[in-house]
């Protein structure tokens, strides 16, 4: 029995983590879990899976479920130290790290300083302290599973390979939602359009990100952490399918990829598993004979300039990441509350990037000043 701590349960990545677990009541067992505003849903959680540990975003939420359901043995905490909480708790083996945003960057640190092996679907943790947690995590000896169908890939493809002899990675990407309309056609797109991605069945927040390329920047700077390639060696490739979720090229020529239907669930389950397999029988096989063909594309930098900045930012390196995931995140927000235009979150990073100065080597506290003002600049011109 694997015992399982999930920052941000009712998310996407969160609901698709509790389908293995409850597809899988042999192989695992939910320990611990935070959640955000969604109360309905935390109360089916806690009633379905029993966590010992509970944490919520407010101090009011927290104390009418601790009322509720004071006839379980469950503690209930809030806030970011109750995430920290619900990361390190001892019972867990693996730390699934679900939740959106850099706020998922203490508890990560805390539970690797805590020895726990962590499960990352959170971009926002490598993209501004990738430094610090590669660190920590080589110094405390945890292992970083990928769960990013990406990352997950690459990480597949390299299983038994000598990392010495990689040549590139070559991340594909679906286009997003606009990936057919020109930059006139996206002026006055809406956030429902924005929203319907083709492929993938993903949180809010990424969907847009995916609309805009930044999901793949944010993956580029990811995958030079995770597997320590410089960016001149990380390629990105617009595959409309997604069925070929990531390659690594090797410098023999040889090309190894990694293949499936979409399906979030899968890479999931791998990083539980890892590094064993266990059957999912309710996945949808890929037939190759039936899609007939699979299509790729070079990247348009002009048409996705957000990838752009992206690879720029990692190139700069030390805080410029952190301002770039934090001036997407206050912009994207700013989309979805619909007071900025779909085309300003571009717009809005680019004014953010130039107006900052990197700080090399950034300690966790000049990292949270970085995001912090940069947040506060985002908001101040939307």
């Amino acid at each position: 029995m694997k015992y399982i701590s999930l920052l941000g349960a009712t998310g996407s990545i969160g609901t698709q983590t509790l389908d293995i677990i409850r597809s899988n009541p042999e192989q695992f067992k939910l320990a611990a879990m935070s959640a955000g505003r969604n109360l309905d849903l935390t109360r089916k959680i806690i009633e379905e899976f029993k966590p010992e540990l509970v944490s919520v975003q407010g101090r009011e939420h927290c104390a009418a479920l601790r009322q509720e359901y004071s006839h379980l043995n469950i503690q209930f905490t809030y806030s970011e130290e109750g995430l920290v909480e619900t990361a390190c708790y001892p019972k867990a083996d693996i730390v699934v790290n679900a939740v959106i945003g850099s706020v998922g960057l203490d508890p990560t640190l805390q539970a690797i300083e805590a020895k726990k092996d962590i499960a990352i679907a959170n971009k926002e943790t490598l993209v501004t302290a990738g430094h610090l947690v590669m660190k920590a995590a080589e110094e405390n000896k945890v292992r970083l599973l990928p769960v990013d169908s990406e990352h997950s890939a690459i990480f597949q493809a390299l299983q038994g390979e000598n990392e010495k002899n990689i040549d590139n990675l070559i991340i594909t990407a679906s286009g997003g939602s606009f990936r057919d309309r020109t930059r006139e056609e996206l002026k006055n797109v809406s956030v429902e359009d924005a929203l319907n991605h083709p492929n993938w069945s993903m949180g809010a927040k990424i969907t847009i990100d995916s609309a805009t390329m930044m999901n793949k920047g944010l993956e580029v700077i990811e995958a030079h952490w995770l597997y320590q390639i410089p960016y001149d060696r990380i390629k990105v490739l617009l595959h409309r399918e997604s069925i070929i979720h990531s390659m690594v090229e090797f410098h023999d020529s040889s090309i190894m990829a990694q293949l499936g239907t979409p399906d979030m669930r899968v890479p999931i389950q791998y990083a539980l598993t890892y590094p064993d397999r266990i059957p999912f029988p309710s996945a949808k096989r890929l037939k190759l004979a039936e899609i007939g063909k699979l299509h790729f594309e070079e990247m348009d930098f002009k048409r996705f300039p957000c990838l752009q900045y992206a690879y720029d930012a990692g190139r700069a390196g030390g805080t410029m990441p952190t301002v770039l995931n934090a001036a997407n995140e206050a912009a994207v927000a700013g989309f979805l509350e619909r007071k900025i235009g779909f085309l300003e979150i571009e717009t809005m990073i680019e004014k953010a990037l130039n107006r900052h100065t990197p700080i090399s080597n950034p300690s966790l506290d000049i990292i949270r000043e970085a995001d912090a003002e940069t947040r506060q600049f985002i908001r101040s011109i939307s």
